[in-house]
C-alpha cells in the first residue's frame, strides 16, 4: 500500500497568529506525532503553505476576509517550528519538493503531482491533518478526490481544528458524504 500524509498550512497564522484558536494550537502534539508516524514507516509526507501576497486585501478572498494573514516571508506565513523542523529534516531526504505553496484553499499543483505520483497504483491512501478543517482541509480533500477518485482519502478529525468547533464538525460531515473516510 502507497500511503501519503498531506499537513495542510499548519502556519503562525493559523495557530496562534492573526487567525489562531485554542483549537489549532491543540492540534499541533497530534500532527507533530503523526508526521514522526509517517516519517518512520519512511512514507511520503507533503506539506502546503497558504500564500498570500501585499496585495491580499484587494483579492476576493482579502475583501471576504479582511484580515491579512500568511503574507509571504512574514513570520505568520511559516510553518509552525516543530513541524518546520520536521519539514527541513523531510527535504533533506529528497530531492524532490514536499512544500506546495498555494494562493487559493486547495493546492491544484499538490493534486496534479500526487495524481502523477500514484499512476498505475491500486492500493493509495492519502491522509490529511492541519488547518482549517472547514476551508483547506476540507478544499483539498475534495480536490484530492476529484483527482484520484480510486484513491483512499482521509482525514484525521483529531488533526484538524476548524475556524469554530461547530465549523469544524460540519465540514468533518460534509466530506464523509463525498466519501473522504474520517478518524478521530
Amino acid at each position: 500500500m502507497k500511503k501519503i500524509l498531506v499537513v495542510v498550512d499548519m502556519q503562525k497564522d493559523f495557530i496562534d497568529g492573526a487567525l489562531g484558536t485554542p483549537e489549532a494550537v491543540a492540534i499541533v502534539p497530534h500532527v507533530v506525532k503523526k508526521i514522526k508516524t509517517y516519517q518512520e514507516a519512511g512514507d511520503a509526507i507533503y506539506f502546503t503553505l497558504d500564500t498570500h501576497n501585499e496585495d491580499y486585501l484587494n483579492t476576493q478572498e482579502g475583501k471576504n476576509l479582511p484580515v491579512p494573514h500568511c503574507i509571504k516571508g512574514t513570520k505568520g506565513w511559516a510553518l509552525h517550528p516543530d513541524i518546520a523542523a520536521l519539514a527541513r529534516v523531510l527535504q533533506g531526504h529528497t530531492a524532490t519538493p514536499i512544500t506546495f505553496e498555494k494562493g487559493i484553499f486547495g493546492g491544484e499543483e499538490l493534486a496534479h503531482k500526487l495524481r502523477d505520483e500514484i499512476q498505475g497504483l491500486e492500493n493509495v491512501e492519502i491522509e490529511l491533518v492541519g488547518l482549517c478543517t472547514d476551508i483547506c482541509v476540507l478544499s483539498n480533500a475534495i480536490l484530492f478526490k476529484t483527482y484520484m477518485p480510486e484513491a483512499c482519502i482521509k482525514v484525521d478529525g483529531a488533526g484538524c481544528a476548524g475556524v469554530t468547533p461547530q465549523s469544524h464538525t460540519n465540514a468533518l460531515d460534509a466530506m464523509k458524504m463525498c466519501q473522504i473516510q474520517i478518524n478521530s
